[in-house]
């Protein structure tokens, strides 16, 4: 399975994204109100700056307290990040993440984002695939 056909699979809803400037507190009710992990920091809704996680904001609210929620998300956001491409496997992207120590995934083609996958994306997708292939060999197996 690539990862254009898991995207398929996960409903439309777009990309969640914040503004860099924008204040962490607000990218936590987002977090919250839409029930993700994750959220893009794009400064036009389209280009990709960051990323902005549930860890991120734990790991800092653990060595400052609350006031980081006051700050700008550009301040505690992940810049330097992995991508994907529509044409990746999901063995290949598992790998990604797992190398990474991160659960969420940009998927760019060519210099646009077209989407974002989370390690629950990819495993539903391989637990799918996989369940298709055992079916499949028992169906040989009994000669049907």
């Amino acid at each position: 399975m690539i990862v254009s056909q898991i995207l398929k699979t996960k409903a439309n809803v777009g990309v969640i994204s914040v503004k860099p400037d924008a204040p962490v507190a607000d990218a936590v009710e987002l977090l919250s109100q839409k029930r993700i992990g994750t959220v893009v920091v794009s400064s036009d809704g389209t280009a990709l700056d960051g990323i902005l996680s549930e860890r991120d904001i734990v790991r800092e609210m653990g060595k400052r307290g609350t006031a980081c929620l006051d700050e700008p998300v550009k301040n505690l956001m992940t810049s330097r990040l992995v991508t994907c491409t529509p044409a990746d496997s999901a063995d290949a992207v598992l790998e990604m993440m797992t190398n990474g120590r991160f659960r969420h995934l940009p998927v760019m083609d060519g210099g646009d984002m077209i989407g974002l996958i989370s390690i629950g994306d990819v495993v539903k997708a391989r637990l799918a695939e996989l369940s298709m292939e055992k079916d499949a060999l028992e169906g040989m197996i009994m000669g049907h």
